[in-house]
């Protein structure tokens, strides 16, 4: 008797190693080296991992993207720029596109050579075509920082990135400016380019991007851009974008002590997003109503959420749309516009708790059953081994001398 109760305490045992085993593997969250990381939905914005993202942060070359999105929206790409005697590449230090003073290249040149060959030449040269000096241009693009994309943690004392105590931002921030950024077709075309014929004064070559991801170097299926950085006060910094079908991602990571940590963070931080999650959207003009008004969706609606979530909504009184996951949880709010309802006009009211999306059946909910599948296998064959192990108990049992 005594070595049957042995058998079932250790069947026993066995389930409870078997669930934690099986809930472990599918709530692993990232292990990550760099000092701050973040992972943000492009189209939600959500942050769906974060560590140390609103920490004081050395950027060094991401810099870069701040400088390309800010001479984009205000200079002229078509402008013809003459390289100043302090834009050469003989008086800056770095990475450069070898620039010769009295050289003129265009606006959109100096901005592909910045952002794809990180040239710290052309940084300087954008900064005085646009605002007359180095000193003015952290001027203008601070309060562009602020004002326009709405990043209030961020200071920039250059173009460029080079090291300076006061040169500083965050995981966080670099997130909202690419977020920002991506709206804007040329710089989302500069940002996943991954080589340019580049014919200058003195230097005839084709840039390549120094970003391995983008470029192929690290083989990983839906790189859409990125930017890479080192001073030796910042450590290596990245950024990473990437998309599937149901998920766009920025990845950020700062102060890495190796390169190839900085990518193998990248590589964790992707992973992590696109095995979890997916992006859902609701169209614009969608009407919502509670207990006593319908209200309106005045644009596109974007929200992110784990799979398997149960999705649903409510509206509170002042016209507020709450995204609820799981029953308890508040996802994201958005505030309605309030709408008149008319008589017999009501076909396009959604009901309280019914999410209206314009998704398709996707490869992430295919995953998403196949993983469900997966799970219920594995657990066929749990309890086909827990039945033998049973059996297998009783027949012992059953062949044991009784005991006096």
């Amino acid at each position: 008797m005594h070595k049957f109760i042995f058998i079932i305490l250790t069947i026993i045992l066995f389930n409870v190693f078997f669930i934690i085993s099986i809930n472990a593997a599918t709530n692993s969250f990232p292990t990550i080296q760099s000092k701050a990381a973040i992972i943000m939905e492009k189209d939600s914005g959500q942050i769906l991992f974060e560590k140390n993202s609103t920490s004081q942060m050395y950027p060094a070359s991401l810099t870069k993207i701040a400088t390309t999105i800010f001479a984009i929206e205000k200079g002229k790409l078509e402008d013809i720029v003459t390289i100043s005697s302090n834009a050469s590449s003989k008086n800056v230090e770095g990475t450069t596109v070898f620039l010769e003073q009295g050289e003129k290249v265009s606006l959109h040149t100096l901005i592909r050579g910045l952002l794809i060959n990180s040239g710290n030449d052309a940084g300087v040269a954008i900064a005085e075509h646009l605002s007359g000096s180095e000193i003015q241009f952290a001027k203008d693009i601070n309060t562009y920082l602020k004002n326009v994309i709405g990043v209030h943690n961020t200071n920039f004392t250059n173009p460029h990135g080079l090291f300076n105590p006061n040169h500083t931002t965050t995981a966080e921030d670099m997130a909202k400016i690419i977020q920002y950024a991506l709206k804007n077709e040329t710089f989302k075309d500069i940002f996943g380019t991954k080589q340019f014929a580049w014919e200058g004064l003195s230097w005839d070559t084709t840039l390549i991007t120094h970003h391995k991801l983008l470029k192929g170097e690290i083989p990983f299926e839906g790189i859409t851009g990125g930017k890479n950085g080192f001073v030796h006060q910042s450590g290596y910094t990245l950024a990473t974008t990437a998309e599937s079908e149901k998920l766009s991602l920025i990845v950020i990571t700062l102060n890495s002590s190796t390169d190839k940590l900085a990518y193998d963070d990248t590589i964790e931080l992707l992973n992590f997003g696109f095995d979890h999650f997916e992006t859902s959207y609701i169209k614009k003009e969608t009407t919502f109503s509670n207990e006593t008004d319908s209200y309106i969706l005045p644009q596109k609606l974007a929200f992110t959420y784990p799979f398997g979530s149960n999705i649903q909504h409510q509206v509170t009184q002042e016209g507020t749309l709450e995204i609820v996951v799981d029953n308890d949880e508040i996802l994201s709010t958005h505030k309605l516009e309030k709408q008149k309802i008319e008589t017999n006009s009501n076909n396009n009211a959604i009901e309280v708790n019914k999410i209206p999306t314009d998704n398709q059946t996707s490869d992430s909910e295919t995953k998403e059953q196949e993983a469900k599948i997966n799970i219920k296998q594995i657990s066929i064959v749990h309890l086909i081994g827990t039945f033998i192990l049973v059996v297998v108990g009783h027949i012992y049992h059953k062949t044991q001398l009784p005991f006096k």
